[in-house]
């Protein structure tokens, strides 16, 4: 059958379906929009990462600059001082952006429309601060506070697991090597697995909040030149400057030494720590997607979820996938750390700047998305018990063969004989098995081989499960209490609060 040529001349419609819309059509969904913000990460991270965080920021370092050149002894008062802290959150963006397009200069943009309100104060703002004493402690504030969130999602995801990996941790299941099938562990067990790795990314992570550092005050190049003139010489004052700033924004300890600003190596390690998580919640759901191909455990499915729109049928793992995918991208990110650490010149070149606007933020989003989406998959996550002891009967025949040589040649059976004759039975099963499709008939073929009467009356027992788990279950006891437990006591705080936002896509 030839299907005839389309006659254009019968067209109803000379619709043109390459045509953008008009000027005025969809005004409010012209520019594009970040789906790890519009579509997946929390209000909390995106709060972090916020003009709102990153500018009230800015006022307060300036607010500690005033504060701690006031309290060593230059000409401050407490009339500026308390005006500047009323005016903290009364931020006038436009305006901002207006200074900001006049002098080319974001900073000073900042400074003029905090000024505007705060006009007592003005004359003192920024006063022997460089752009980097004000964005580059923001960013340390702002890292420190995304590590923070991070270091709380992580240790909830880690309780929701520990509560799985204690329920299964006595239910046999097919282990796996090289994705073929190897000795039994349990499913708690394999649950543990998950759990060590983010328990790594954990304590890192909780390493790097307590000694990340502030840039302090540094000067333009690192040399703090103008502090010391500000302070007539005084050396013993320009650190304690830097001392009372670091103390007041929260912090322990400014960097030793700068150029401009603080080594983009931080930057470096901060992604790591964040590709780390990345890691290892890449693993544990692709494992999550392997199981549900194997119909053993799935992650939640709501009721009314959609599989797929063309297979009705169909139970995707999609929340799964989605923790790989944006995974993915973040364990690519410190290359790009790597790279502008790499290209600094000398004190500082301003190549790092546009990179570090995307790639800071958006590896925290993408870690925050993953936390929020593993913590849904733990808490939801079912198990088929019938599906999984199938899958391990019919494996374990053979895994239970050396047991039933050594029980017969207790009873004076031959050692070599008896190999011979399971190596036979075992391959004619196998046989079954695969050439047949037919269930493993191992155990049946042994039952009636006179060779091992001498075990008939106990092969059910030999081939329990249990029997081949090894320390499994006692594995996960150990483990969860020695080192799960005292993480989660020294978080307990962090355990309690509640996430602002759930997985709704």
């Amino acid at each position: 059958f030839t299907p005839p040529l389309h006659d254009r001349s019968a067209d109803m419609s000379t619709f043109d379906f390459g045509m953008d819309p008009p000027a005025s059509a969809l005004s409010e969904h012209r520019k594009y929009e970040n789906p790890l913000v519009s579509r997946y990460a929390s209000t909390e991270m995106s709060y972090v990462w916020s003009p709102a965080c990153k500018f009230s920021t800015w006022r307060k370092l300036w607010l500690a600059l005033a504060k701690g050149e006031k309290e060593l002894g230059i000409e401050i008062t407490e009339e500026q001082i308390r005006e500047m802290e009323e005016k903290i959150f009364d931020i006038d963006f436009d305006k901002a952006a207006e200074y900001e397009s006049k002098f080319r200069h974001d900073v000073m943009g900042h400074v003029h429309a905090f000024g505007d309100v705060a006009p007592t104060a003005m004359p003192i703002l920024h006063l022997g601060a460089t752009s980097c004493y004000i964005g580059d402690n923001a960013d340390c504030v702002q890292l420190k506070k995304g590590l923070e969130l991070v270091r709380r999602k992580l240790a909830q995801v880690v309780d929701i697991l520990r509560k799985f990996a204690e329920q299964y941790k006595g239910m046999p299941t097919l282990g796996f090597t090289h994705y073929q099938p190897a000795q039994l562990t349990t499913v708690g067990k394999r649950c543990t697995l998950w759990i060590q790795d983010l328990l790594l990314d954990l304590e890192k992570i909780d390493r790097e909040i307590d000694s990340l550092p502030m840039r302090g005050v540094k000067g333009t190049t690192g040399t703090q030149a103008t502090f010391l003139e500000l302070f007539n010489g005084d050396h013993a004052k320009v650190k304690a400057l830097d001392a009372r700033i670091v103390s007041l924004m929260g912090f322990k300890r400014s960097i030793p030494v700068s150029g401009q600003t603080y080594t983009r190596k931080i930057d470096y390690h901060i992604l790591t720590l964040l590709s780390g998580v990345a890691q290892s919640a890449y693993k544990m759901c692709n494992d999550v997607r392997l199981l549900a191909n194997l119909k053993e455990v799935e992650e939640p499915f709501a009721k009314s979820q959609i599989g797929s729109s063309a297979m009705a049928y169909k139970r995707n793992p999609m929340r799964s996938e989605r923790v790989c995918s944006i995974a993915r991208y973040v364990m690519s990110l410190p290359s790009a750390a790597a790279q502008t650490h790499a290209c600094q010149w000398f004190e500082r070149t301003l190549d790092d700047s546009a990179i570090r606007r995307i790639i800071l933020p958006e590896a925290f989003l993408g870690v925050d998305v993953v936390l929020n989406t593993l913590a849904n998959i733990g808490d939801g996550m079912h198990v088929w018990p019938k599906v999984v002891e199938k899958r391990v009967m019919e494996e374990l025949p053979f895994m239970a063969t050396e047991v039933i040589l050594m029980e017969c040649v207790k009873k004076g059976g031959d050692r070599q004989v008896l190999h011979e004759a399971i190596r036979v039975h075992s391959m004619a099963a196998g046989a079954v098995v695969k050439g047949e499709g037919k269930p493993n008939d191992l155990m049946e073929r042994i039952a009636k081989d006179e060779l091992f009467e001498a075990v008939w009356d106990k092969l059910d027992t030999l081939v329990d499960p249990k029997l081949f788990i090894g320390r499994a279950d006692v594995q996960v006891e150990e483990f969860l209490k020695e080192e799960v437990e005292p993480w989660m006591e020294k978080l307990k705080a962090d355990l309690k609060v509640e996430s602002k936002d759930g997985v709704n896509v």
